[in-house]
């Protein structure tokens, strides 16, 4: 049976010894480039081990990123991406299709908390565009390799090789150990390093930590 298109997609076979917040981070470090994320539901239930859902706000974005990440090396495991079989939750109070108690309710809770969720939208989706012209990140000359700055403490070398090898030429990500805010990415020539750089520059792995990229001093 054909399940039809939604928001919400989801994954299964992902490897199951991955601690839950640091799967959902690395899932929103992957599915983010796909557009903005609502919601990411990973439980560690016998029944849910394995599985989780990511919940988009636009449907293309749900449909690019079931596309392009089906059969994903994940934690070296290919992820299996398809259609959630009802709309998330979160998207049916959004439609006003979730029923009307709970809609009321949360009319109620909207019209009290204005500020929160203005205050936290933007911050995720326009990352890039307002720190492009504002703040110049001072930068060296162009380099097949890439420094990393600013990065969260969560941050791993799994969540940055998937950030990165969506990017031709590829080849590596190096952590400084004892350092966890910064790294070293990578490729094969520094037209694609600057690909990279361009498209991923403050980039939000987390809420708070917008990342910085230069070219890494010759």
């Amino acid at each position: 049976m054909d399940i039809r298109p939604n928001h919400t997609i989801y994954i299964n076979n992902i490897n199951d010894k991955v601690k839950k917040e640091e799967l959902k981070r690395s899932l929103y470090a992957l599915f983010s480039q796909f557009g903005q994320i609502v919601e990411i539901v990973a439980m560690k239930t016998m029944k849910m081990r394995g599985q989780a859902f990511v919940v988009f706000k636009e449907l293309a974005a749900a449909t690019n990123a079931l596309r392009q990440l089906q059969g994903f090396p994940f934690y070296n495991k290919p992820m299996r991406i398809q259609y959630a079989k009802t709309d998330s939750e979160v998207i049916a109070k959004v439609k006003g299709t979730y029923g009307d108690k709970e809609k009321k309710k949360k009319d109620k809770k909207k019209a009290q908390e204005p500020t929160a969720n203005l205050t936290k939208k933007p911050a995720a989706g326009s990352a890039a565009p307002v720190h492009s012209p504002a703040v110049q990140v001072p930068d060296n000359p162009p380099n097949y390799i890439l420094f990393l700055s600013n990065l969260p403490e969560e941050t791993n070398e799994m969540m940055l090789s998937m950030l990165f090898n969506q990017f031709p030429g590829f080849k590596e990500v190096r952590l400084v150990p004892g350092k966890h805010d910064i790294a070293f990415v990578e490729f094969e020539s520094d037209t694609q390093a600057g690909v990279a750089k361009d498209a991923l520059q403050g980039f939000r792995i987390t809420a708070t930590c917008a990342m910085k990229i230069t070219y890494a001093k010759k």
